[in-house]
């Protein structure tokens, strides 16, 4: 009885999930591009989860990935923050680990902080490293690297000034960079921003993309651009809107 209880519920759970997903596509025209503002009014208003969702925003590049000189990657902070607890770890000792640990840093080690990556212990959003720590580091590469929580001297991730990375971080820093199919995505905010917050915070972005425009792109660098809610569906912007920005 338990087991058909379960399944009836999980089938109404499901069909409650289509019809909230059919209605919130509703207005939305998928031969459209709509303009920042507009965009954003339309992704908050179909936000109707019952958590506060993360506001997401995907750009589709004209880089060719196969080429390194057209990687693209770096991090932003974020005018307004992004509305979630980074859980930051730092490899650091003595007096680097006590400037860690008064700045914010939730785990900080050596050695010790190896042992628990090597056991799947990764409870951690970003990890920071002073430079001495990167033999220490290289030893777990293959674990974070993959992972995306490789410290990096160009993100700011390896750096003396511990202090400063892990406020830059815990302050709402993004971190960006294009996967295989030459595609970023990041979260700009959450539901719950004021539309001027979630505009800022784009706009913010978008122009740090432009900057990391690699010199050898002749054709057209922003290609498509989608935002959507963690559980909404996708809205295209006019990227020529942006490209204003």
């Amino acid at each position: 009885m338990a087991i058909k209880k379960k399944q009836k519920k999980e089938k109404i759970d499901k069909s409650l999930g289509g019809k909230r997903i059919s209605a919130a596509r509703q207005g939305i025209d998928t031969t459209k591009s709509y303009d920042l503002k507009t965009a954003i009014k339309m992704v908050k208003e179909r936000a109707t989860a019952k958590f506060d969702e993360t506001v997401d925003i995907s750009f589709n590049l004209g880089i060719d990935v196969k080429q390194t000189d057209q990687s693209v990657r770096g991090v932003i902070t974020m005018p307004n923050g992004v509305g979630k607890k980074v859980v930051v770890a730092v490899f650091a000792r003595d007096k680097k680990a006590e400037e860690a640990k008064k700045a914010g840093a939730d785990l900080v080690g050596d050695a010790d902080l190896v042992e628990e990556i090597k056991k799947g212990n990764i409870n951690f959003d970003r990890c920071i490293a002073t430079p001495d720590m990167m033999a220490l580091v290289g030893s777990v590469a293959k674990i974070l690297g993959p992972k995306g929580l490789m410290p990096n001297p160009k993100l700011g991730t390896v750096t003396q000034d511990v202090a400063k990375a892990v406020k830059d971080v815990k302050s709402g820093q993004v971190e960006y960079k294009a996967d295989k199919g030459g595609i970023i995505h990041a979260g700009v905010g959450k539901a719950a921003f004021g539309e001027k917050q979630l505009e800022e915070n784009i706009k913010a972005l978008v122009n740090a993309l432009n900057q990391a425009k690699p010199s050898g792109i002749k054709g057209i660098y922003l290609k498509k651009v989608t935002l959507s809610s963690t559980m909404g569906p996708g809205v295209k912007l006019d990227v020529s809107s942006l490209v204003a920005a």
